[in-house]
């Protein structure tokens, strides 16, 4: 029997203050009941079913299942069987929190309803990570009831735990085959020989919720004078060993920010990673950061639970924020751990594909409404959600076929030497990226060298190629090249970019359209994914609002028809390509771009003319090569929009900048376009929206990421945010 795929949407329902914050309406999930078949598709044999308490008891004595009954009878069609899940995070609906007296009976009271509601589901998690979420609402303070104390956490802890023993107890008098599927964050804590106690405390601690329920937390189990100190009664701790209540299915959750390291040279680190135990104070940082040795992660956790419990195991959570081929790689690398734990002859059940629409601002821990998004195996920027290459990952792993994508040959970004931010314990472990390259024309040109930088960050293979390498009009010399490298995929930044010159250069349509066709010919041919890009110049400014994909394309100047005459080829000849509109870019690592030209000339004190009638899309160039790349790794093809999204003149964009930088403003000179000396035409107004999917930031967020890097942070530190 293969290992099984399951799912699940990221379905936190947690409270801060006074407000609830919902994951599933912000991802659409709650709205779109074709979710469920796109979930089926994938081959997922079980859906970890959000059948929240909070979202189905809102107010007292009142059950509303118009949500979840339509939603469980489609999975009964669909035949995929559901995990149902009661709380998520929470601390329950208002009237009740994770230190209530009461909160243990009031769960079981809401299990008991959904089970006779639903008798036929076969599998329930009561509370998912009750140890992780009693940490955080008592311990630490992030959610509600934001306790700070152990007697709080061990409170929350026990009441969860309770309420899982009254909850299963309630349903299994429904159902009395009912499965309790128990999930738990099991980070693992490495240190300093200095901090040695703290981090076996901190290891024993990851497995208090387990160890409860089946029974193992006795006089002398390690946790006991802990527990009894900070406010369990012996009664209480008792009646988990006279009572246990063990996880048909023990559910791992592991994620690279659990897996820490302590460091009591606080020195080494910012404050903000520096704490203590009223012992000794110490810096908490990622083990990943530090770690010479590369983290086991999701083997080692496996294969320490089986051993120490004896009991069925599966990863019930599997989810990376990051880029779309780091995610392809967490993914991979957790089910050929399940593989391998299995092959030992340990019973290992499932893989789940978890935050399979995405989530929303985990990067604040859900305390704030910032909108950060992290797509997951659909893309719910796009209506309807586009799917992305983890989902054509998950499907080939559920059907038992050999993942194919070419993304997948280099490690992952914790299993490299840049991973390291600070002094590294122990030797350092890296591996090395492999597999078949892309291949990045344009060496010269500002978009070549960021695609180039940005690879380079994201752990995927590449050669970038001057003409002499590969003069992409050149038939013989594309073949030729292809031959050498054999690349998987084609980034084609090159190309003619003097606007004014292309009115009377005979050389620009050389690089504009021949160049872009002979590419596509040769991979279509091939079967080599081709990325290129048009320009925005491709529009006459003849509407109000921004242009979408499918606008109709009328150009003004040479250089516009140029781009356009190349996309209808490309496309023509290969209907599988990449084909990117964008617009002026500006970025940290050249010096020719308005943006940075602008602000130079501020500095210096003098006067900078900017058009005030012609509006445009400005894009940082950071943004956008991440973009692209994301869209040519899903297998994206046809034309899209990539800009940031916002519109501005010329001359605002100088504005932004100025404030932005603390310069003078008043120095910036809006003046007519036609003022300025240009020789071709430009469209009154060209900037761009998509249709197909907002895949890219605000101007506003892009210009701030650009302004921090001209003040001092570095390039680098621009990349940073994809990679953690």
């Amino acid at each position: 029997m293969r290992i099984e795929l399951w799912a699940g949407p990221e379905c936190t329902v947690n409270r801060v203050g006074d407000r609830f914050k919902d994951q599933l309406p912000a991802s659409g999930f709650a709205h779109r009941i074709d979710d469920l078949d796109r979930l089926a598709s994938l081959g997922a044999t079980r859906l970890r079913f959000p059948l929240v308490w909070e979202r189905t008891e809102r107010e007292r004595g009142s059950l509303d299942w118009t949500w979840s009954d339509p939603r469980i009878a489609r999975l009964r069609e669909l035949n995929v069987r559901p995990i149902a899940g009661l709380l998520h995070h929470g601390s329950g609906p208002a009237w009740t929190d994770l230190l209530d007296p009461a909160f243990p009976e009031l769960l079981a009271e809401y299990a008991a309803a959904a089970a006779q509601r639903y008798p036929d589901i076969d599998a329930w998690t009561p509370v998912n990570e009750p140890l992780t979420t009693a940490r955080f609402s008592g311990l630490y303070g992030v959610w509600y009831p934001h306790r700070r104390d152990d007697e709080s956490f061990v409170r929350a802890l026990l009441n969860e735990l309770r309420g899982t023993q009254l909850a299963m107890r309630a349903i299994r008098k429904v159902n009395p085959r009912a499965q309790l599927v128990q999930t738990e964050d099991l980070g693992f804590a490495t240190s300093s020989p200095r901090l040695a106690y703290q981090a076996e405390f901190e290891n024993l601690r990851r497995w208090l919720s387990f160890d409860l329920l089946t029974g193992r937390v006795d006089r002398q189990h390690g946790m006991w004078k802990y527990l009894r100190k900070h406010g369990a009664s012996e009664q209480e701790l008792l009646q988990f060993q006279r009572d246990p209540c063990p996880p048909d299915i023990v559910g791992i959750n592991s994620y690279l920010t659990s897996e820490r390291h302590l460091d009591e040279r606080v020195e080494l680190y910012p404050p903000h990673y520096v704490g203590g135990n009223g012992r000794d104070a110490y810096a908490d940082v990622e083990a990943v950061r530090v770690s010479g040795a590369i983290i086991g992660s999701f083997e080692a956790r496996l294969r320490e639970t089986s051993q120490r419990y004896g009991l069925p195991v599966a990863i019930t959570e599997v989810h990376l924020g990051c880029t779309r081929e780091e995610q392809l790689r967490w993914l991979h690398q957790a089910w050929r751990a399940a593989e391998n734990v299995r092959m030992e002859g340990r019973d290992v059940r499932a893989v789940t594909c978890w935050a399979a629409f995405g989530s929303f601002d985990w990067t604040s821990l859900v305390t704030r409404d910032d909108g950060h998004y992290e797509p997951g195996l659909w893309d719910v920027r796009s209506d309807p959600p586009r799917e992305t290459a983890l989902a054509g990952l998950a499907r080939q792993l559920a059907n038992g076929q050999a993942p194919t994508h070419p993304a997948l040959d280099s490690p992952g970004w914790w299993q490299r030497d840049h991973r390291i931010k600070f002094p590294p314990t122990g030797r350092l472990q890296a591996l090395p990226a492999r597999g078949r390259p892309l291949l990045i024309t344009g060496a010269t040109g500002t978009l070549g060298r960021a695609f180039a930088r940005v690879c380079e960050e994201r752990g995927l293979r590449y050669h970038l190629l001057h003409r002499a390498d590969m003069d992409v009009a050149d038939p013989a010399s594309v073949e030729a090249a292809l031959e050498h490298w054999q690349p998987w995929a084609i980034v084609n930044t090159a190309g003619f970019v003097r606007v004014d010159d292309a009115e009377d250069d005979a050389r620009q349509w050389r690089e504009n359209v021949t160049g872009p066709q002979v590419l596509a010919q040769a991979c279509a041919r091939q079967g080599i994914k081709l990325l290129s890009f048009s320009s925005d110049l491709v529009f006459d400014g003849g509407k109000d609002q921004p242009y979408v994909e499918g606008d109709r394309a009328a150009p003004l100047n040479a250089y516009g028809r140029a781009k356009r005459e190349a996309e209808r080829r490309m496309l023509a000849f290969y209907r599988g390509a990449l084909v990117v509109r964008t617009a002026a870019f500006f970025g940290p690592w050249d010096q020719h771009n308005f943006v940075t030209q602008a602000l130079a000339a501020l500095r210096r004190g003098e006067r900078w003319q900017a058009a005030q009638d012609q509006w445009v899309s400005p894009t940082y160039v950071p943004d956008l090569a991440h973009g692209a790349l994301d869209l040519l790794i899903d297998g994206e093809s046809g034309i899209w929009h990539l800009a940031n999204r916002g519109a501005v003149s010329w001359s605002q964009l100088a504005c932004m900048a100025a404030e932005g930088a603390r310069l003078d403003a008043g120095l910036v000179q809006a003046v007519p376009g036609a003022s300025l000396g240009w020789v071709a035409r430009r469209p009154r107004f060209s900037a761009l929206a998509s249709e197909r999917g907002l895949v890219m930031p605000t101007l506003e967020e892009g210009l701030s990421r650009y302004l921090a890097a001209c003040a001092g942070q570095g390039a680098r530190d621009i990349l940073e945010p994809a990679l953690s």
